[in-house]
């Protein structure tokens, strides 16, 4: 049977939208299981200290009650590190660690006997704010996931002190936290035959899988991962989280099946965050605006946990051109919780602090700011030397001036006004590498007109089984209705994460390979496909998607509140899969880059070393009310070296520029420039904007 169309290519409705609309699509914490008992965490009430006593006989007395465990008691784990070491020792090294948990009948017995936990801490003086002149800065071997620390090329300060125009200014980020509307939850039941079986709420099926049969000293086919719908992750759900650990450690004890949900509240202690950063970004031109020298130092927090390095100068390496190049990164180990993947890693902070640097530059050169990028935008990667796969960074800018009525701007400062308020418009660039990773696929002939494709993907809120049926469909040659696309199960072949915006990139090359194999042989009927073989043999090009925000913004002299009435994302990204599901990834980013810029923040308590504002009623993020207009477009762009799709990621590219496209327009309604997010009414109001 033949396509008569190409499903690649269409906005197709998500194909379990009825489920998730009607209540049957099923979250981790939903999945039934006889006898089943809850589990509630206990937490840490001191950032960094020892437990000297533990006393659950309280707790214990609550009816219903099965079982404390704490580290006296807690079943010993495998080659457990960092975060995953979970009550295996008496340490405490951040305030909202897990130190216990009890385990009952019912969630309200829990939560009684949770209360009455009593331990005593011998505790220490901790260390829980981040600063640029820390004594005990260091520099990581690496950072995320395997880039350099640091990197340098020609003579930055010969070249820098050289510069007829030069920028020199340090930029601030606060602590994020990534918040996904399912919190993080599991059930775990161990079977009679000593295997595991999870349903959790994860971003990645096969890693979770791996990681579980590790601490517990299984074989891998021995752990079952099942996760069919995921509420959110933003990266949060990237990695197996304690309270996975914790609900298997649970479940062999109490020898039942066990619920464990992380709170709200518990979500901003041991879920992960995005670090603090304090950059200092240096840029030397000539009075043309053409760049001679560029930098990035950056200095971040990590935990003494386990060691998580952002990669936030990393996107300056390859971003524009400039002979004289440096870039560095440094920690802190605090006593915190160890942060974590959040959308965009490294390129979201650290191309706010960049592209903030270049409106600042382009203004020292009376440069119109789109003009700059373009004048700067390079041939090759600048470091690495190797060619772009594609790169239409300026056909983005171009798109966008013409889209949002750039060319009628007042270059000037607070030079628009209506009544109270300031009027500005700002534009930011971005970028986000165009990856893809090892995947397996498996595809069946049910029948001659259905096919059944698996794979161990994970489906976050994307649409990811949506473009993979579509993606099925055309390599199969019938019609999307012919194609039933099964992922969350790591039964299924091996997956890699849905993160690092390479899922569509790395399952889509594996559902290709298998579903052609079916049809260059209609006799066969089943096809399994391994692709590691293929991106071995790619060929070394620099990959990334590209994209350019644009924003207006109105500022209020007397309440010191900012409005965003419109804003505006272009991209290049290769083949977009499905425009539909594709547009709401890209607004959904630029949102995100929205709040990042003016709402959200996690307030750090200097005394007792956790965060003041652990819900969403004090952690604010943004809702429809907040922006007035928001579209994302993209400009039509062919990559044949990419995967057989020839996609680019889109799940993070639309937060990466939007927080500095935000403070561009800040600045350029009311000629203040604020470095320091977010931009809270009080920091505008000091300002003295008038």
């Amino acid at each position: 049977m033949a396509a008569t169309t190409s499903a690649v290519g269409s906005a197709i409705d998500r194909i379990e939208g009825r489920q998730k609309v009607t209540g049957q699509a099923l979250y981790a914490y939903e999945h039934g299981r006889e006898h089943i008992a809850y589990a509630v965490i206990v937490q840490s009430t001191i950032a960094r200290g020892e437990i000297r006593g533990f006393d659950a006989a309280a707790a214990l007395a609550v009816p219903g009650v099965l079982s404390v465990l704490w580290s006296a008691n807690a079943p010993s784990l495998h080659h457990a590190e960092g975060e995953l070491a979970v009550l295996q020792s008496r340490h405490v090294s951040y305030r909202g660690q897990i130190v216990a948990a009890v385990i009952a009948e019912s969630l309200e017995a829990c939560a009684e006997a949770a209360a009455l936990v009593r331990i005593d801490y011998a505790e220490e003086d901790a260390d829980v704010v981040l600063r640029a002149d820390h004594p005990r800065l260091y520099k990581p071997a690496k950072v995320n996931p395997s880039f350099a620390t640091d990197t340098a090329s020609g003579d930055f300060d010969g070249a820098f002190a050289a510069a007829e125009v030069a920028v020199d200014v340090t930029y601030e980020t606060p602590t994020f936290h990534n918040n996904p509307m399912e919190p993080h939850a599991t059930i775990a039941d161990w079977g009679t035959d000593g295997g595991l079986t999870l349903y959790d709420s994860t971003q990645g099926v096969s890693p979770t899988r791996d990681t579980i049969a590790r601490l517990f000293a299984l074989e891998p086919s021995r752990v079952r991962v099942v996760s069919p719908h995921v509420g959110g992750g933003f990266g949060s759900k990237g990695t197996a989280r304690p309270h996975v650990v914790l609900a298997a450690m649970a479940a062999r004890a109490v020898q039942r099946p066990v619920k464990v949900a992380a709170t709200r509240s518990q979500m901003f202690a041991f879920t992960g965050h995005r670090t603090p950063t304090i950059q200092r970004v240096r840029l030397g031109a000539g009075r043309d605006g053409r760049m001679t020298a560029i930098s990035h130092d950056v200095v971040e927090q990590t935990s003494t946990v386990a060691e998580f390095a952002e990669q936030t100068a990393v996107a300056t390496r390859m971003m524009y051109a400039a002979a004289n190049r440096a870039t560095t990164h440094r920690l802190a180990a605090l006593d915190v919780s160890t942060p974590s993947w959040m959308r965009a890693p490294g390129e979201c902070p650290g191309m706010f602090a960049l592209e903030s640097a270049m409106d600042e530059l382009a203004l020292a050169c009376g440069i119109d700011p789109i003009e700059l990028r373009v004048l700067n935008d390079p041939d090759i990667d600048p470091e690495t030397g190797r060619l772009f796969s594609s790169r239409n960074l300026v056909a983005c800018l171009r798109e966008g001036a013409e889209r949002f009525g750039w060319a009628e701007r007042d270059p000037t400062p607070a030079s628009r006004r209506e009544g109270p308020w300031l009027i500005g418009t700002g534009v930011a660039a971005s970028t986000y590498p165009a990856r893809r990773r090892p995947a397996k696929a498996f595809a069946r002939r049910e029948s001659a007109d259905r096919y059944v494709v698996r794979i161990a993907a994970a489906d976050i809120g994307t649409g990811a089984r949506t473009a993979l049926t579509q993606i099925a469909a055309d390599a199969l040659g019938v019609p999307i209705d012919a194609v039933l696309v099964e992922v969350g199960d790591s039964g299924f072949p091996t997956a890699p994460v849905a993160g690092g915006s390479m899922g569509t990139a790395s399952w889509g090359s594996a559902v290709v390979k298998a579903c052609e194999e079916l049809r260059r042989n209609p006799a066969q009927r089943e096809a399994l496909a391994d692709t590691r073989k293929d991106i071995e043999a790619d060929e070394p090009l620099a990959r990334h998607a590209y994209g350019a925000q644009f924003v207006e913004v109105r500022v209020s002299t007397v309440t010191g509140e900012i409005r965003v009435p419109r804003a505006l994302g272009v991209f290049a990204a290769g083949t977009i899969v499905n425009p539909k599901t594709a547009r709401s990834q890209l607004i959904g980013g630029m949102t995100m880059g929205i709040g990042m810029a003016l709402l959200e923040e996690s307030v750090v308590d200097r005394r007792f070393g956790d965060y003041l504002n652990s819900d969403l009623a004090s952690y604010h993020v943004p809702t429809y009310a907040d922006i007035a207009e928001i579209e994302a477009v993209w400009v039509e762009e062919r990559d044949d070296h990419l995967n057989p799709m020839g996609s680019k990621g889109i799940g993070e590219i639309g937060i990466v520029g939007t927080a500095a496209a935000v403070v561009n327009a800040v600045h350029h309604a009311t000629g203040r420039r604020f470095r320091q997010l977010p931009l809270r009414l009080d920091r505008i109001l000091d300002a003295n904007v008038v």
